[in-house]
């Protein structure tokens, strides 16, 4: 082994830590993935974790400085195809090997941007974040998935984006009560979180399950390798949306609602089931 392979190992690990560390649910998925899967999806989940923790955790620091340097790294790692930074150098790998195109990371990096000024949003605003935060990087874990195989990726594209879409509403709807008291924010558009009625909720999940009912019909026709972890993935959250469905209005105002991880090993083993048998 050449040192440079040791080197993208050593990063590697690194990208696998992060995705273990911050995302029980998202690391079981990965681990449901075909293991050429495993490593690229852990590089861009490391990629999005480490630039959202600039903008939610580094209170007493300078983020939009910190943003910046993010994003210079970020442009020169994929430019010299190194970097010293173990999460940017696993992250540039997937992005020269698999085409990942500069349009994906810059919007997900204008997102990012966005949550250090704004606090609330309205449609166009709050769509436009939908697309950075969450949907541009379920076109760059397609990316991956297609292995090259553009018109695989073009045909999947719309249901890849409804995917990261109803992830990223359902976890504003988990992190409401934090996003709003911690952070001081406000995601969902025309809506006051402090009095949210239960009408205003009903029509957040109408918006949520059409995302979903799309997403699935994608799920369907990803390549054997990828098609059963973005499946648990899918339950994994299908679930914690239904458990949020169930709650009055008040409820999700005064805690986070979780998953826990004895249900999320039900839920895979049932998940298995269902894949090995095409009930998809």
């Amino acid at each position: 082994m050449n040192t440079l392979e040791l080197y993208d190992r050593v990063c590697l690990k690194a990208s696998r830590a992060t995705t273990r560390t911050y995302s029980t649910s998202f690391s079981l998925g990965v681990r449901s993935l075909h293991r050429r899967f495993r490593d690229p999806v852990h590089a861009i989940y490391g990629f999005v974790r480490f630039a959202d923790e600039i903008v939610d955790t580094f209170h007493a620091h300078d983020k939009r400085m910190l943003l910046d340097h993010f994003r210079a790294e970020t442009e020169r790692a994929i430019r010299d195809g190194i970097s010293l930074n173990p999460i940017l150098h696993s992250y540039q790998r997937v992005v020269n090997t698999y085409g990942v195109e500069r349009e994906l990371y810059d919007t997900f990096l204008q997102s990012m941007e966005m949550d250090l000024s704004d606090r609330s949003y309205d449609q166009h605003a709050y769509e436009r974040y939908i697309l950075g935060s969450a949907e541009v990087v379920g076109l760059m874990c397609l990316r991956v998935f297609c292995e090259g195989d553009d018109a695989l990726y073009q045909r999947l594209r719309p249901s890849a984006m409804r995917l990261g879409a109803a992830f990223q509403k359902v976890n504003f709807l988990r992190d409401i009560k934090d996003d709003h008291q911690s952070l001081g924010r406000t995601y969902f558009p025309g809506i006051d979180v402090r009095n949210m009625t239960l009408a205003e909720k009903l029509s957040i999940e109408q918006d949520i399950q059409a995302d979903f009912d799309t997403a699935l019909e994608g799920i369907r026709q990803l390549p054997d390798g990828a098609r059963f972890g973005v499946y648990v993935a899918y339950v994994y959250y299908t679930a914690l949306f239904q458990k949020i469905k169930r709650l009055p209005t008040e409820r999700i105002l005064q805690e986070r609602i979780r998953v826990r991880n004895r249900r999320k090993l039900a839920l895979l083993t049932t998940s298995y089931l269902r894949h090995s048998f095409g009930m998809l």
